[in-house]
């Protein structure tokens, strides 16, 4: 049998070299061929091959980039291949490879069909960066891609059924739940927005080395996702999925409420207001948009965690939840509950595949609301609903020191990862606390978040040698994405001088943080950013929440500004 060598060069991105060297390996193992792998690259190496190896072999594949030792081989025959096709396809690599005597080089990677999924749980800015991520990485590798993004209006460029029959990957980029039932039978990846932004040559790579066949039945079998996606995903992302489902009924809410005391005063909500426009409005805020708050937070949750079947056990447990006075505590509390309830009863319950059909409309429904609601009522409802009343009591009790303490922790919080776990669990938090009447956090988060892009901004008009002229062009549209709420406009800046730029953020939007709450500015909506400013009571104290906003602005900026080092 022939003795294959192959040298792996991943250069930078040592993971690539060692995902391909275990794609050549299960290739070879399949075809029975024996084959000996040299990883080369940041991180991993120490397994050179022997010199016994080199000179009992026939054929070598010198694979990726870099110093990849070929004067060892003398005229041994050898292909060169790209790291991408052998993660791509290994097999074909491998057979076209060992089809001939003669040396067979390996040329552009085999095209491969892409359909892709990207979502946020505000389903602004990630789920669009994620998106052009892929476009661009798939472009550059040669592989044609479409791209669903499910945004704040939901689906734009949906993918067809046609698209998704002739896909031979599709790759979900997520930080939400995503419906997978119209992608049986096909290979999936699924992972989240963050890796599509940063790295999206490499997570194509990866998809298609480590994607599965996502199951037939995707009710029954509930979500299908590599174990790895799995794990990763965990508690935070159950969370987010609930966050961005409950987030339109928080905004229509709040705004509704806001129009209510423009159009009827401060007592428009009174009984004796019935049937005047402000008594309308406040009632479909008040009473129906933020009624559904907390249960469609633990209906989103439990469907993340166990798919459709989780959602009318997630929302009677979070109805319960608003019943007990427990909140979005208990709408939290609710939905896993319901999730893993759901999801432990689909697994464990058997029944014949005529009767299968039964599980998602009557038997998963019926025991899992049965589960969520009497441990809702006898377990939990009352101790959450203690701790909520506390929190709540505290929260509007704030002023002086704790008030500057918690502004100073929620507005740094918003700029130190710009829309990741640390900004996203800041605005999550604050978010659902306007369901409990407290809308003092949402200032400082909304405000904090504002800062950085709008500093950035400002930087780079006070500053102008600090920044290329790409960055300098980029600070308006930072700007605007600033003043629409949007930290993600500061990422590029932050990426491109992390050490210089994120402490600079952080500082101004702590301060801007700090002021809001210290001089009692209240936000009534979860987003809109100065656009919600001439709505009439959607904020409290207008001059400081524009006073706390320009100082952070301006701090931020002059900080950027003096840390930065000249541009090349």
């Amino acid at each position: 049998m022939t003795q294959v060598l192959a040298v792996v060069g991943g250069g930078d991105q040592g993971l690539h070299a060692v995902l391909a060297g275990a794609a050549l390996r299960k290739a070879a193992e399949r075809r029975r061929q024996a084959v000996e792998v040299e990883l080369r690259g940041k991180g991993v190496g120490g397994n050179p091959l022997s010199a016994s190896a080199i000179q009992g072999a026939e054929a070598v594949l010198l694979i990726g980039e870099g110093d990849l030792g070929e004067g060892r081989f003398g005229a041994m025959r050898r292909a060169r291949i790209r790291i991408e096709d052998v993660l791509t396809d290994a097999q074909a690599v491998l057979d076209r490879v060992l089809s001939g005597d003669a040396p067979t080089p390996v040329a552009a990677s085999i095209p491969k069909k892409i359909v892709a999924v990207t979502s946020c749980p505000t389903g602004i800015a990630h789920t669009f960066m994620a998106a052009e991520g892929l476009q661009a990485a798939a472009e550059a590798l040669g592989h044609p891609i479409r791209v669903e993004t499910q945004g704040s209006v939901g689906a734009r460029d949906a993918l067809t059924p046609e698209e998704i029959a002739a896909a031979d990957l599709v790759l979900i980029a997520a930080d939400t739940g995503v419906d997978r039932a119209r992608f049986a039978g096909k290979k999936l990846y699924a992972t989240t927005t963050k890796a599509a932004i940063r790295d999206g040559k490499g997570l194509i790579a990866t998809a298609f080395a480590e994607a599965q066949v996502h199951g037939g039945e995707a009710v029954a079998k509930g979500p299908a996702r590599p174990a790895a996606a799995e794990t990763k995903a965990g508690a935070y992302k159950h969370l987010m999925t609930g966050v961005s489902f409950m987030l339109p009924f928080v905004v229509a809410g709040g705004l509704l409420i806001a129009l209510a005391f423009a159009f009827g005063g401060i007592d428009a909500m009174k009984p004796e207001n019935a049937g005047t426009l402000g008594f309308a409005l406040g009632e479909i805020g008040a009473k129906a948009a933020f009624a559904l708050i907390v249960p469609a937070l633990a209906g989103y949750i439990a469907y993340s965690i166990a798919d459709r079947p989780g959602i009318a056990p997630g929302m009677i447990g979070g109805m319960l939840a608003a019943n007990l006075q427990a909140g979005f505590l208990g709408g939290i509390a609710a939905g896993f509950i319901a999730g893993y309830a759901t999801s432990f009863l689909n697994k464990h319950i058997r029944l014949h595949r005529n009767l299968e059909g039964l599980k998602p409309v009557l038997i998963l429904p019926l025991l899992a609301t049965a589960i969520t609601g009497l441990l809702m009522i006898y377990v939990v409802g009352v101790p959450v609903a203690a701790i909520l009343a506390a929190l709540t009591e505290w929260l509007k009790g704030m002023q002086g020191t704790s008030a500057v303490l918690l502004g100073l922790v929620l507005g740094g919080m918003m700029a130190v990862d710009m829309g990741g776990p640390v900004n996203k669990a800041a605005y999550a938090s604050s978010a659902a606390l306007i369901a409990s009447g407290i809308t003092a956090p949402m200032a400082a988060v909304m405000i904090g978040g504002m800062t950085p892009p709008l500093g950035i901004a400002l930087a780079t008009r006070l500053f102008p040698a600090r920044f290329s002229k790409p960055e300098r062009e980029a600070g308006g549209a930072a700007a605007v994405l600033g003043a629409a709420f949007i930290t993600e406009g500061a990422i590029p800046f932050a990426a491109a001088d992390p050490l210089r730029v994120i402490p600079a953020m952080v500082a101004g939007s702590a301060l801007a943080g700090a002021i809001a709450l210290s001089v009692g500015v209240e936000i009534k909506v979860p987003h809109g950013g100065l656009f919600i400013l001439p709505i009439p009571n959607a904020v409290t104290n207008l001059p400081g929440a524009l006073i706390a906003l320009a100082v952070g602005t301006l701090v931020t900026g002059l900080l950027v500004g003096l840390l930065k080092k000249r541009a090349a």
